[in-house]
């Protein structure tokens, strides 16, 4: 019984060496599907000027119409080029994408303007901000006033983006700072501010979030 249970051992130790040694076959005879087996995907920074003549299509750009994930709401209009406003102009006709705000997510835009937007034209948006400091500040030129100035007052919610995804004048771009939704928030909280400014009521907030009745049903 002994001697067998030591050859046993001995032919799966045999085995086990011969399977792990190099000399074994490692690839197939054939492989089914070899698109699926070898990748020919390409990193998006690697050199693609020879794509073409391997008969690979790659041109490193987004798909036609399809919109980038976390980029909701995109924005029709390229940036006009140097000496040409078209499309500056051509934002008015742009309408907010956002809905109505609610009470909670006024106050974020109001905090997202204050922490981005009020060092230029001001906490209460009149263009006397931290920069300015009414002339005693670093920056020279008063920064818009946003809230007592008719331009800007009547400057519809489309353009007002444009300057703020592309940047207009002295003021640079803030897409890389604040997504899409956050700018257009922050156009909310602007044009709010306006209308009570000029004695009328504020754009009518979103109703609240209904409350998920599970979470309050009594057991």
């Amino acid at each position: 019984m002994k001697k067998l249970s030591i050859i046993f051992v001995l032919a799966a130790a045999g085995v086990t060496i011969v399977s792990c040694s190099d000399s074994a076959k490692r690839k197939p005879g054939s492989v089914y599907m070899p698109d699926m087996a070898y990748s020919r995907a390409y990193e998006t920074y690697a050199d693609h000027s020879n794509l073409a003549e391997k008969g690979i299509n790659y041109n490193n750009r987004p798909v036609d119409g399809t919109v980038a994930r976390g980029e909701e709401m995109p924005f029709s209009l390229a940036k006009d080029k140097a000496g040409d406003t078209a499309n500056y102009f051509a934002s008015k006709s742009i309408p907010n994408p956002v809905a109505a705000l609610n009470e909670t997510e006024m106050k974020n835009a109001e905090r997202l303007y204050l922490i981005n937007c009020a060092i230029c034209h001001g906490p209460k948006l009149d263009g006397n901000g931290p920069l300015y400091k009414g002339g005693d500040g670093p920056y020279p030129a008063k920064p818009a006033t946003l809230v007592g100035d008719a331009k800007y007052e009547a400057m519809p919610e489309g353009q007002m983006f444009y300057s703020v995804q592309y940047g207009k004048n002295l003021m640079g771009s803030y897409a890389s700072q604040l997504s899409r939704k956050q700018r257009w928030s922050i156009i909310h909280y602007i044009k709010a501010k306006q209308a009570e400014a000029k004695g009328g009521s504020a754009p009518a907030a979103a109703p609240a979030a209904a409350q998920d009745s599970t979470t309050t049903a009594k057991k």
